[in-house]
C-alpha cells in the first residue's frame, strides 16, 4: 500500500472523516563527520535520510489540537488547548510538537484554530537520527503552510533549536534542525555553525555504501551527559577567552589551541577541559579536511576513473581515516562513546571492505555509520551483528541509507 494511503486510513481511524487532511514529511539524518562541534561554533558534515517523520493533519473546527502518534498508539489522542502550551509530563511525546508550537508563537507566529495531527515516525526512536529534531521541524513546516506563515526553512531550523534548548531543556547546537530542515538528496551540507553559512556537497561514493549501525541502546537526550559536554566546553572557553579574543572553540586552529591550552586551569579538571577542547578543535579541522577530500573526488573525471580504480577511492580513503580519527577523539577526549558504540566501530574495522566507521550523533548509545564497499555489505552486517551481540547480549540493527530531501508536503 502506497504510504500516502495508509497514512490517510489511519487518521480516519484514529479522527474520522479524511477530507481536507494535508500530510507533510520531514527526514531524519546522519552526521558524517563534525560531532559536538556546532554548538562549539564548528563545521558540520550531515546528510538528511529517506527515513523520517510525517504528519497528517486537518483543521477541526475548535480551539482544541489533537495529538496522536502511530509509534506510541497505547498513550492514544493526547489533547490540549490552542492557548496552553506549557509543557507537560502526562504529554509523553507531544512535548516535542508543543515545543514547536511554543517557539512558534514565542516569535509572534499565532495558532488561532485548532486542528488534528496524526504522526508516523520511521526513524528509530533513540537511535541518535535526529527522531526529535525531525517532529519539530515537520511540525514547523506543516505550521507554516496550513496558517501562512512567512518563514523559511531555516527560521524553521531556529525555531526548533530554541523548542530543543529552552522547552524541551537540551542544549543541542543547531546542526540536527538545520539538516533535517535543509536536506537535499544526493548530497551532504557543510555547515558553518557559527554563522549558518552552508553549501551543498555532492556525495558521490562509488561503490561504498554507508551502512548504520544501530547499538540499540537507548537514550535520551536531557538523561546524558550531553548538557554537561556542552558546560564543560562553555568553562574551557572562558579561559582561553582571557589570552584569546574568540566568541566560540571553532575558531581556534590547531597550533592556537596547542599554544594557549595550557590557561585552562581548572581547580578541579582542568585536564579534562583541555581534552574537551582538543576535540572541538581537532574535530573541527577533520571536518574541513573531509570536505576537501569528498570535493577532490566530485571533481575526478569519468575518464580518470576507468583509468585507475586506486584513483577513484583515494579521497575516500582518506575520508574513511578521519571518521575513525573522530571515533577514537570522541572516545578518549570527548568520552561519549561505551562500550556499545566502541564495540560496533572496532569489528566493522576488522571487516573487509570498510573504508571508515564512527559513532554518530550525540552518543552514549544510539548508532554508529561505516562507509562499506556495496561487494561487502551483507557479510559485514551478518559479521558485525554476531561479534555484537555475542559481547554486548542483545542484537544491533542495520541500515544501508540513501539521502533524502527535507522538508515537504506529499
Amino acid at each position: 500500500m502506497h504510504m500516502k494511503t495508509y497514512l490517510t486510513n489511519k487518521f480516519l481511524e484514529i479522527f474520522g472523516q479524511s477530507d481536507n487532511i494535508r500530510i507533510f514529511f520531514t527526514p531524519g539524518r546522519v552526521n558524517l563527520i563534525g560531532e559536538h562541534t556546532d554548538y562549539n561554533g564548528g563545521h558540520v558534515f550531515p546528510c538528511a535520510l529517506t527515513i523520517g517523520t510525517y504528519a497528517v493533519v486537518r483543521f477541526n473546527n475548535s480551539n482544541r489540537i489533537r495529538f496522536y502518534s502511530l509509534n506510541f498508539s497505547k498513550e492514544g489522542i493526547i489533547e490540549t488547548g490552542i492557548e496552553n502550551m506549557e509543557y507537560n509530563d502526562n504529554h509523553l511525546w507531544a512535548n516535542y510538537p508543543k515545543a514547536m508550537i511554543w517557539a512558534l508563537e514565542s516569535n509572534g507566529y499565532k495558532i488561532n484554530k485548532g486542528f488534528d495531527v496524526m504522526y508516523y515516525g520511521t526513524i528509530p526512536n533513540g537511535s541518535g537520527l535526529s527522531s526529535s529534531a525531525s517532529i519539530e521541524v515537520v511540525t514547523g513546516y506543516m505550521l507554516k503552510e496550513l496558517f501562512g506563515f512567512d518563514y523559511d526553512n531555516i527560521k524553521i531550523a531556529l525555531m526548533a533549536r530554541d523548542a530543543e534548548n529552552k522547552y524541551i531543556g537540551v542544549n543541542c547546537g543547531i546542526m540536527d534542525q538545520f539538516a533535517v530542515a535543509m536536506g537535499k538528496k544526493g548530497y551532504a551540507i557543510f555547515l558553518d555553525t557559527n554563522t549558518l553559512s552552508y553549501k551543498y556537497v555532492p556525495l558521490r561514493l562509488g561503490d561504498y555504501k554507508i551502512v548504520i549501525m544501530n547499538s540499540n541502546k537507548k537514550r535520551g537526550l536531557n538523561d546524558s551527559k550531553y548538557n554537561e559536554r556542552r558546560s564543560e566546553c562553555e568553562k574551557a572557553l572562558k579561559y582561553l577567552q582571557k589570552v584569546k579574543d574568540i566568541k566560540s572553540l571553532g575558531e581556534l586552529s590547531v597550533d592556537e589551541f596547542e599554544r594557549i591550552k595550557d590557561v585552562i586551569k581548572d581547580d578541579d579538571n582542568g585536564e579534562i577541559l583541555i581534552k574537551r577542547v582538543r576535540h572541538a578543535v581537532y574535530e573541527n579541522v577533520r571536518t574541513i579536511k573531509a570536505l576537501e577530500v569528498l570535493i577532490s573526488e566530485n571533481e575526478l573525471s569519468d575518464v580518470d576513473r576507468q583509468i585507475s580504480d586506486v584513483e577513484e577511492t583515494k579521497g575516500l580513503k582518506i575520508f574513511g581515516q578521519l571518521m575513525n580519527e573522530s571515533h577514537r577523539s570522541l572516545k578518549k577526549d570527548y568520552e561519549v562513546t561505551g562500550l556499545e558504540l566502541d564495540t560496533l566501530v572496532e569489528v566493522a574495522l576488522k571487516c573487509e571492505g570498510v573504508l571508515g566507521a564512527r559513532m554518530t550523533g550525540a552518543g552514549f548509545g544510539g548508532c554508529a555509520i561505516s562507509l562499506v564497499h556495496k561487494d561487502y555489505v551483507d557479510e559485514f552486517v551478518i559479521k558485525v551483528g554476531e561479534e555484537y551481540e555475542s559481547k554486548i547480549g542483545y542484537k544491533a540493527d542495520f541500515y544501508v541509507v540513501e539521502t533524502g530531501d527535507g522538508a515537504c508536503e506529499i
